[in-house]
């Protein structure tokens, strides 16, 4: 159950009410995360969704993008942002036996993602410059300096969501799927 406590949604006024509404335009409903984040900080939201947008117009194609999300997810502890990015993750094409791979921490069998996934697990769990022999192995399985930037942006952008929900306890609104 929420802790922060949030009006009803349909109560909205203002700029909360205008981004609810755009929001229900382009997916067709509030998830309780924005709902919680917009009634106390519509401008924190506005922000995560228009930085959500740029990621969205980067290179880093969408099955790299939740395979990040949902791992930061995982690793931080995030039930919300787990089951969000297992859904929307089997949306954009990734298949279920590799999201369920990436929950559990095993290999996917796919030696670019696997790369990936061995990158943002270091950034997250370890502090200080990742070791040379990393870097160049991210290189080497074929992440440009862009899409370097754009694995930054997205552990960034779900860091602000895992750690809100993890605070809030937000009630998870997506089907919890067993790892």
């Amino acid at each position: 159950m929420d802790r922060i406590n949030t009006p009803a949604i349909e109560s909205a006024t203002g700029a909360t009410a205008e981004v609810y509404a755009h929001i229900r335009k382009s997916i067709g409903s509030v998830p309780n995360l924005f709902v919680a984040v917009g009634a106390h900080g519509p401008e924190a939201l506005k922000a995560v969704l228009a930085a959500e947008g740029a990621l969205a117009a980067g290179t880093l194609d969408k099955k790299d993008q939740e395979t990040i999300k949902l791992l930061v997810s995982v690793l931080t502890g995030c039930d919300y942002c787990e089951a969000a990015h297992t859904v929307i993750g089997k949306m954009v094409g990734l298949p279920q036996d590799v999201i369920g791979k990436i929950r559990r921490g095993e290999p996917t069998g796919d030696a670019k993602r696997d790369a990936l996934i061995h990158l943002v697990r270091i950034l997250v769990q370890t502090s200080g410059t990742i070791p040379a022999a990393e870097f160049d192995a991210i290189k080497a399985a074929g992440y440009t300096d862009r899409q370097l930037v754009e694995i930054s942006f997205a552990i960034s952008l779900v860091i602000f969501t895992n750690v809100f929900n993890r605070i809030n306890d937000t009630t998870v609104d997506f089907p919890v799927t067993p790892r």
